[in-house]
């Protein structure tokens, strides 16, 4: 099937990417612009993104999310949980070809969202539609050097699902707001609990971008401890 992407007529009006998004996607700029624009029409349209947001895409979105790669190793296997709008996998496979991506998503019609436009892109991505915590996806996708994940649960429940797809030493990745040193401080039994070291908060983009974006790292330290029945169920996937 023929990928469902805007016709070059039909791209709702994008605000041109800033000057920096040429130093951070270098020769991949165009396909980074054809991305903000499949974000602006058929994004919208589907409803992976808010229309009110196309204003903002390249600063809250797509820039948020590829200066990313300043915490990601060379040649890391990542993989990016609850990845809707292809946030921030695309834009950090953009970024950095190196990688080697895999957008996990559990609804049908994002899926077929992110195929079409990886397609359309001609970007060495993979899609899979699961949740992080079935069989099926950690038989698949384990061992991996990173994990992404922005906006998807707060970081206990996410280390939960995060950390037993990682390698012992990959990195979770957690794209977070204003408030995650709180988070850290409040989940640092669980991340723990769920076979993690101590979790810590960097800035990318300071310098680069003019929001720099506040990722919470966390290295798999361990095999996730049994916890007991009845207790902390708010942490259950």
């Amino acid at each position: 099937m023929a990928a469902d992407v805007p016709a070059h007529g039909d791209v709702a009006p994008v605000a041109s990417p800033p000057s920096v998004a040429a130093e951070i996607f270098d020769e991949r700029l165009p396909a980074a612009v054809r991305y903000a624009e499949h974000l602006a029409t058929t994004g919208v349209e589907r409803g992976l993104i808010g229309p009110r947001e196309t204003e903002r895409l390249w600063d809250r979105h797509i820039l948020n999310c590829a200066v990313v790669k300043e915490v990601v190793p060379d040649g890391a296997r990542v993989v990016d949980l609850g990845s809707g709008a292809g946030l921030p996998g695309i834009p950090l496979a953009l970024a950095r070809p190196d990688l080697h991506v895999v957008l996990v998503e559990p609804l049908a019609r994002r899926v077929d969202w992110l195929t079409e436009v990886i397609e359309d892109l001609d970007l060495p991505i993979q899609v899979q539609r699961g949740r992080a915590e079935e069989t099926e996806v950690r038989r698949r996708w384990e061992g991996a050097d990173v994990v992404t994940a922005r906006a998807v649960a707060p970081l206990a429940r996410l280390a939960g699902w995060a950390l037993p797809l990682l390698r012992r030493g990959g990195r979770l990745v957690a794209v977070k707001g204003a408030s995650a040193e709180q988070e850290v401080a409040r989940d640092a039994v669980a991340v723990r609990k769920a076979g993690g070291g101590d979790a810590t908060v960097a800035r990318c983009g300071e310098g680069l971008v003019e929001v720099p974006s506040t990722v919470v790292l966390v290295e798999r330290t361990a095999a996730p401890r049994a916890g007991r029945p009845g207790r902390r169920r708010e942490q259950r996937s």
